[in-house]
């Protein structure tokens, strides 16, 4: 166990935002990865951190625990972060494998047009004339642009319960108007595209 990690509850608007990779440099600070798709760096301004262990691995604590960050920067494809909690290299290999949660209240406010992943997750899209083309399902950034994965129940004979998935590139081309609060995406797409 890290000297002075305090047991903590997982706030109720949690989000994973990383993993701990490992130790950096000797003073305590660790390197943390980002989940499989990308995410923009201010879900990490938040100045406490909340950790559980790897579902998998050596675990060094048990439930969860508070991490009051120091300082986090950007370093290559990941984060290096310092906290007060964790005096010197030792403590922070202790960490590795942690997961990394935030509280989604406190993530910065979005820009205009600007809409954080997780918000986007688990939203119905309906076309222009009324019809449900499915939730998203997750979402893929392919460089020049992001795509809505969208899952929809499938009407198959041969594999019935299977779900059907279609990918609208998220453009103002296609997407007419995004809801998070009235909890849709309006899009000019049809079924069969």
């Amino acid at each position: 166990m890290v000297p002075g990690l305090e047991p903590a509850e997982l706030p109720a608007d949690a989000i994973e935002v990383g993993r701990i990779a490992d130790a950096w440099g000797i003073k305590g600070w660790f390197k943390v990865l980002p989940p499989q798709r990308p995410h923009p760096r201010r879900f990490f301004s938040s100045k406490r951190w909340y950790l559980q262990p790897s579902e998998r691995g050596a675990k060094t604590f048990n439930g969860t625990v508070l991490l009051s960050i120091k300082e986090a920067k950007e370093h290559s494809d990941s984060l290096v972060a310092a906290a007060h909690e964790v005096a010197g290299r030792s403590d922070a290999e202790r960490l590795k494998g942690a997961r990394v949660f935030v509280s989604r209240s406190s993530f910065p406010a979005a820009g205009i047009d600007e809409y954080y992943w997780v918000d986007l997750i688990g939203l119905p899209v309906v076309n222009r004339e009324g019809v449900a083309l499915g939730e998203v399902k997750d979402l893929l950034s392919t460089g020049p642009q992001t795509v809505l994965v969208l899952e929809y129940p499938k009407d198959d004979n041969d594999e019935p319960g299977r779900a059907g998935e279609r990918m609208i590139p998220f453009v103002s081309a296609y997407v007419d108007q995004v809801d998070v609060p009235g909890r849709r995406i309006l899009v000019d797409w049809q079924p069969d595209y």
